[in-house]
Formats: C-alpha cells, sequence, structure tokens
C-alpha cells in the first residue's frame, strides 16, 4: 500500500506531493481536512511509527493556545488530539509498504523518495 495523508491547503504538502510526483505513481492520497483520519487508519500509522507521540505536531497553533505545552501528555492524549483535529497530525504521513515516513524535513522526504 502507498498512502500519503497530507492537508491539501498547505504549500509544504502540495510542494511535497509535486517532488515525489505522486500522482504518476498512483499513491493514494487522504486530505485529512476534507477527510477525517479514523481511529484504524491513525492506530494503523502508530504500529509503524511506535507511538502517538510521533505522529503528533506541536508546531499547531492550537498547541499553544490550548496550553498544551505546559501539560504531561500521555499516549491516550495524544491519540485523542489527533483524532479531535487535523492540525495536530504531522504532515505529511506516508506510508510506503511497511514504512512510515512521518514530516517535512529533508531527510524523511528523501527516504520516501527512496522508498517509492
Amino acid at each position: 500500500m502507498k498512502k500519503i495523508y497530507h492537508l491539501s491547503t498547505c504549500d509544504t504538502c502540495r510542494k511535497i506531493l509535486k517532488e515525489i510526483d505522486a500522482t504518476k505513481k498512483k499513491i493514494e492520497l487522504q486530505d485529512i481536512k476534507s477527510n477525517p483520519v479514523t481511529p484504524q487508519q491513525l492506530d494503523e500509522m502508530k504500529e509503524l511509527a511506535g507511538s502517538y507521540e510521533a505522529l503528533f505536531s506541536r508546531k499547531a497553533v492550537k498547541y499553544r493556545t490550548m496550553g498544551l505545552a505546559e501539560k504531561d501528555l500521555t499516549e491516550k492524549d495524544y491519540l485523542q488530539l489527533i483524532l479531535s483535529e487535523y492540525t495536530f497530525l504531522k504532515r505529511p504521513v506516508a506510508i510506503a509498504g511497511n514504512q512510515i515516513f512521518i514530516g517535512n524535513t529533508k531527510a524523511s522526504i528523501e527516504a520516501l523518495k527512496n522508498a517509492l
């Protein structure tokens, strides 16, 4: 399976999808704003990533406005926050076979390109 969870309104996600040529490689794309991540999908991502925390974005504006930086969050908290608000999922999250690539770091994108 080749799938990328992204945000269609995010310039960085669009740039990455273009860079890896997602449409020509027949990768399934899921816009997490219009088609939210399901608990089952998040569980699949967690199995590959090792934790919900690895999938959680601390760059989201709501992370600061909700005062989450001052709290000790548990795995259950990360799970509930990601499911309740799409901005808490690091983007993009790509799955290629049994590998997961999280976020938009140069290393992550290069590894994704190599896996595809």
